[in-house]
């Protein structure tokens, strides 16, 4: 899959994060007083008030929020970023069975743990959740840390996560801050805010007595509410207290979608699939499985179907044809009843559904 980069749907929670210096905030900690009352010019008791009351009432039935076990509150945090709670849902519940507790997880080859990942993307952060649940069970003799000071010692653990997980297994009174909390924080204070001014309204406006449900409500209201396009302020629990009732300033056109076509060879035989590997020291999805790229002057007729995916800027066309690999190609012919425990890449997964394979 030479000219691809696997990612995933939409941007959502840490941008894969790394580990910058540790600033993670605490509310009341930076000592700026009255902030966020003078950017909502509004009560912002009433707003966590309301903003609570609502979320009781109306918040999504998501499966990682059946209760407040760390284990799973990490696992779906690690899941979100970059993805769509519709698609994470059907891979948590799947990966919870395969990996209930962080012992068996620690305890798991990584194949199995990209083979139970693969669709997803981003591979880089089932390893990083390997690494760490390792981590937590040879040195916390599977104690989690209970502060977000702690989860960011972990590997794949920004300062996102590490509040995330903090306040809603552990209560302690740490705000978030994703692009659903930036749209709301904006929209309600009017203000341009950016980088540590997020931060710091976020945790001036938490509720610090229910800090994991608060933090939850914010990207609930900014998923399903506040959204970025047509927000629905008709229906906002807070709208009375909003600067802007939905408008915020213009942050620029658009990034322009490039258009690529790539072609791939399904090879099939006896019950097996022919696939490639790719380069364990490759940049992205290294040790992934895929199907072996054709070039794209590839033969002449129509290939046996076609495909759409989307990755980032790049929309693909991808060519998928039933077609014997030429010998040079360096692969592995897979049963067909084994490839579900391939670590496939994302779109190799979607190409083999498309044929029933798997």
């Amino acid at each position: 899959m030479a000219g691809i980069q696997e990612s995933n749907r939409e941007a959502s929670p840490d941008q894969l994060e790394s580990n910058p210096p540790l600033m993670v905030g605490r509310a009341g900690s930076h000592g700026l007083g009255g902030r966020i009352e003078a950017l909502m010019q509004k009560d912002p008791k009433k707003f966590r008030q309301q903003l609570l009351a609502w979320y009781e009432r109306h918040r999504r039935d998501l499966p990682w929020r059946a209760n407040r076990d760390p284990y799973r509150v990490w696992l779906s945090e690690i899941m979100l970023q970059q993805t769509r709670v519709a698609a994470v849902i059907e891979y948590y519940q799947e990966f919870l069975q395969r990996f209930p507790t962080v012992e068996k997880l620690a305890g798991a080859r990584e194949a199995s743990v990209l083979a139970a990942w693969s669709g997803l993307g981003y591979y880089r952060r089932a390893r990083m959740l390997h690494a760490a649940a390792k981590i937590v069970v040879r040195e916390y003799e599977g104690r989690f840390p209970t502060t977000a000071e702690g989860w960011r010692t972990l590997p794949g653990i920004g300062r996102y996560t590490a509040a995330a997980v903090a306040s809603i297994a552990f209560d302690e009174p740490v705000a978030v801050v994703d692009g659903n909390v930036e749209r709301v924080l904006q929209r309600v204070s009017g203000a341009r805010l950016a980088g540590e001014e997020l931060w710091d309204a976020a945790n001036d406006l938490l509720n610090t007595k229910r800090p994991g449900d608060f933090n939850q409500a914010m990207m609930e209201l900014g998923a399903v509410v506040c959204t970025p396009r047509a927000p629905a302020c008709l229906t906002c629990p807070v709208v009375e207290l909003c600067v802007t009732r939905g408008e915020t300033a213009p942050t620029g056109k658009p990034a322009r979608q490039n258009k690529r076509e790539i072609h791939y060879a399904l090879d099939r035989r006896d019950g097996e699939v022919f696939l490639v590997r790719r380069p364990t020291d490759a940049s992205l999805m290294p040790g992934m499985w895929e199907l072996p790229e054709l070039p794209s002057t590839h033969g002449t007729g129509s290939p046996s179907y076609t495909l759409r995916h989307s990755i980032t800027t790049t929309d693909y066309t991808v060519r998928v044809w039933h077609a014997a690999v030429p010998a040079r190609v360096d692969g592995k012919w897979i049963p067909t009843g084994h490839v579900g425990q391939v670590a496939l890449t994302g779109l190799a997964q979607k190409i083999l559904r498309k044929a029933e394979v798997v």
